[in-house]
């Protein structure tokens, strides 16, 4: 018997669409083959929640389960018939139109066409670079077979990928369904990004920062060498066009945009002797503070 999906999935009979896609997302996280490599345990309740999702994510397809048409499977239920009391003749067993209900059922299904399988849901994890610049990444099916997934460039948090035919089995010859994968992508631990411009904090010398320097700084399609003009502060924002997220197809490239930050680095005695006989008369970087 096909469970019921509201239980899979741990949600309330009048759940919201958004508490339903939570609760499937926690769940495909929790459970998805990638992260648990060889536990029976897990892919049979990443399935489990994946075949919920299909059933409550669709608004057709949960309103036919509430009614209970489907099972929790997807399935159409059978109207049960058997052996019951009452009718007009007192006599029990099959009659009327609880045996009528039986048969149009059965004729029904014997005759209906083709049928589109279920979709059949994952989640990947990728890196930032990989989402930015695209990639091919290898995943591991329900049913143990590996398979290599193109990542598109400027793939982004969110997106679905589709895998034509790598879903469930079509019904009465019917197409196979498609295999959806929902990108997850990993935190940089300097590239931050939004749309598809990149931000970058750039640590500079305070020699750099006083004489001016060509200074080498990464992107996410290799290094590049930038300009500092003399004098220039922390806080100061300079852009790399194009040096963002790359274009693909209709849409233009983003850029990179980089912060300077002025790092003092170690002092010697140089320096401070230096600072002590220096001064800079009128001049209070506190100023605006007051």
């Amino acid at each position: 018997m096909a469970a019921d999906p509201y239980k899979t999935l741990g949600v309330a009979k009048d759940a919201t669409p958004a508490q339903i896609r939570a609760a499937y997302r926690k769940l495909a996280k929790q459970h998805h083959p990638d992260l648990n490599p060889g536990d029976k345990k897990s892919e049979e309740a990443f399935k489990a929640a994946s075949s919920a999702n299909d059933i409550l994510s669709d608004p057709e397809k949960r309103a036919r389960f509430d009614r209970g048409e489907i099972d929790g499977a997807g399935n159409d239920r059978a109207q049960q018939g058997g052996a019951r009391r009452g009718g007009g003749d007192g006599a029990a067993g099959f009659g009327g139109a609880g045996f009528e209900d039986i048969f149009s059922n059965i004729f029904e299904q014997r005759t209906r066409g083709p049928a589109r399988g279920q979709d059949d849901r994952y989640t990947l994890k990728i890196e930032f670079l990989e989402a930015v610049n695209g990639g091919t990444k290898r995943i591991t099916l329900p049913d143990g077979q590996g398979l290599d997934v193109k990542i598109p460039p400027g793939s982004k948090e969110g997106d679905v990928l589709r895998l034509r035919g790598r879903g469930q089995p079509g019904r009465n010859a019917g197409p196979q369904g498609d295999g959806l994968i929902e990108i997850h992508v990993a935190a940089h631990k300097f590239f931050k990004r939004e749309d598809r411009n990149i931000y970058l904090e750039l640590p500079i010398s305070l020699r750099e920062a006083v004489l001016g320097a060509k200074v080498t700084v990464p992107t996410p399609s290799g290094e590049v060498v930038m300009t500092v003009k003399p004098h220039s502060e922390t806080g100061v924002e300079m852009r790399l066009r194009g040096r963002g997220v790359p274009a693909h197809g209709a849409v233009h490239a983003g850029d990179l945009h980089v912060k300077l930050n002025v790092i003092v680095g170690p002092v010697d005695a140089a320096l401070e002797a230096f600072l002590q006989g220096w001064e800079q008369p009128g001049f209070n970087p506190r100023a605006g503070l007051g």
